[in-house]
């Protein structure tokens, strides 16, 4: 009697596994994402590729989104994943920025439903230029054409906070801002429409590449002392960016010989930008469980698609370095913290829900 107990028990558990791995098989998600060969965009087709091979899901992979309108349609149900910096959420909780019109109410419930699958590192800005223009460092903009980044937008914000805090330089005062789109920020640096970039690298891009491929260039470090200043650690602390370091030799390795990377020591400084790839929190506990654990298991992977990939700390939960926590809203959600903590990750209670 015991032992037809047990078989009925495990059919039954058997069935319910069967099920669950054919309703997962089942699924059709929709995954938002920016321009194709970009960080996050290499990070959502790799999960289409793992979660197809597992049978997890079938995603579709939309390229060339703006992130501001996706992770707004993330957060009202409209898709299923997406994935873009830690500061829009932020900047939709508090009603604020590209999300004003929404109101502060609004965008602080909206916000709420956005949930984290895993956090990595979207970029770091830094100075860089050619060799050719003669800058000798950061001390050295004054007077100069520095491409800070699109027209609008928190990446020229940031540029020009940069420029000002560890060059000594304000845009429209002390040098000539220039300001145009993505698609043409790798050409006003060839061209000579900007002397100097205060922009977001990878290590390196394909605009990096491009670059340097038209002649010498030099990456700088941020300045040892300023960096290590009380209000430096405010401005590269704030929302969805943390302080980035790491060995010059490193960074020299994955630039390669056209570029020289600059520091007063061993050590590459700059600022990170920190994000992740999101969901919305109805996703179903055991479907972002299993599409959390699928890109665990293949950090390796994900970190050799492209030489820059290994540089962006997939697999890092390190609050300090992953931005998590603080001012950042964004939560991990409820199967992507089984998933983290099966892995032997310890999750920090202030980004759990």
């Amino acid at each position: 009697m015991v032992i037809k107990t047990l078989q009925k028990v495990a059919i039954a558990a058997a069935a319910v596994t069967l099920t669950s791995s054919v309703a997962l098989a089942q699924a059709n998600l929709t995954f938002h994402t920016a321009g194709s060969g970009t960080p996050v965009a290499l990070t959502a087709t790799a999960l289409v590729e793992y979660a197809a091979d597992r049978g997890i899901a079938n995603i579709q992979v939309s390229e060339g989104k703006v992130a501001t309108n996706y992770l707004k349609d993330l957060a009202e149900g409209k898709i299923d994943l997406a994935n873009g910096p830690f500061i829009l959420p932020f900047l939709m909780s508090k009603g604020a920025g590209p999300y004003a019109k929404m109101g502060k109410e609004t965008g602080a419930e909206l916000s709420k439903n956005i949930q984290l699958l895993y956090p990595h590192t979207l970029a770091v800005f830094s100075m860089y230029a050619y060799n050719a223009k003669g800058i000798s460092g950061w001390d050295d903009l004054k007077g100069r054409k520095i491409l800070n980044g699109p027209p609008r937008g928190a990446a020229t914000g940031n540029s020009r906070a940069l420029a000002q805090f560890f060059g000594g330089v304000k845009h429209g005062q002390d040098y000539e801002s220039v300001t145009v789109n993505w698609n043409q920020a790798s050409a006003a640096i060839v061209d000579g429409t900007a002397d100097a970039a205060v922009l977001t690298v990878h290590f390196p891009g394909p605009r990096e590449t491009r670059n340097s491929a038209a002649g010498a260039m030099t990456l700088w470090s941020m300045p040892k002392a300023k960096f290590e200043s009380e209000p430096a650690q405010k401005l590269l602390n704030k929302p969805g960016s943390v302080p980035y370091m790491a060995p010059v030799s490193f960074i020299q390795e994955m630039m390669g010989s056209n570029w020289t990377v600059a520091s007063e020591d061993g050590t590459f400084r700059g600022m990170a930008v920190t994000g992740g790839d999101f969901v919305n929190k109805s996703m179903d506990e055991e479907l972002a469980y299993q599409l959390t654990r699928a890109h665990i298991e293949n950090v390796d992977a994900i970190k050799a698609i492209a030489p820059f990939m290994a540089t962006l700390n997939h697999g890092v939960t390190d609050p300090k370095v992953a931005g998590l926590c603080g001012p950042n809203p964004v939560k991990f959600h409820p199967g992507a913290v089984r998933a983290w903590e099966e892995a032997g990750h310890s999750l920090p209670d202030c980004a759990k829900p």
